[in-house]
């Protein structure tokens, strides 16, 4: 693990978002050439939505990964975090731009479908973090930059419900990321990491 940490020190920050941002205009063009099937809009609005999932679920996995495996992610976390706000908000512009587009519309199903508001809940949340994921703002806001962003564990659990009730019938992967997202919480919990230390 020691020889793994030394090769990940090599790599650099900025390939991690280079890297992250790759599927953004990618998964863009196969929508605008029918490479998403035929709702290209649902598809593309589902595909940032799971991404942005799925690297909110490495935000949360950096602490536990190092604690328990030795395996230290913590100075790519900030670029995973930014990169899974992207896709939330690449997420949240396909549902506003090119699936309701109506104005009146948006703000209705905000407030009458509970899926659509603990998502718009969560992408509340995440916003302050997005904003202050920057040197100047950790100087500025000192010890309660860290309270800030402890934000960052409702945010990711609401947004895991949101993907539970927005999919039809009984499916096995949305349950499995609120699972997975859940355990990475549960781990965080003091009890459980004395136990673990024990």
């Amino acid at each position: 693990m020691d020889g793994l940490n030394q090769l990940l020190r090599r790599v650099p920050v900025w390939s991690v978002y280079l890297l992250g941002l790759l599927p953004v205009p990618g998964l863009f063009f196969l929508g605008l050439t029918g490479g998403l099937g035929v709702e290209p809009v649902k598809a593309l609005e589902h595909e940032y939505g799971e991404l942005a999932l799925k690297l909110l679920v490495a935000v949360l996995a950096v602490t536990p990964l190092r604690r328990y495996a030795g395996l230290n992610l913590i100075r790519f976390r900030r670029a995973l975090g930014v990169l899974s706000f992207i896709y939330v908000l690449c997420h949240l512009l396909v549902w506003l731009l090119l699936d309701v587009q109506i104005p009146s519309q948006i703000l209705a199903d905000i407030l009458k479908r509970p899926y659509i508001t603990i998502g718009m809940a969560a992408f509340v949340l995440l916003l302050p973090l997005a904003v202050t994921s920057n040197n100047a703002s950790v100087r500025r806001l000192g010890p309660r930059w860290r309270i800030l962003h402890r934000l960052t564990y409702p945010a990711i659990a609401l947004g895991a419900l949101h993907y539970v009730m927005l999919v039809k019938g009984f499916q096995i992967e949305p349950l499995a990321y609120l699972a997975v997202i859940l355990t990475l919480l549960a781990l965080r919990l003091p009890v459980i990491r004395r136990k673990a230390t024990t």
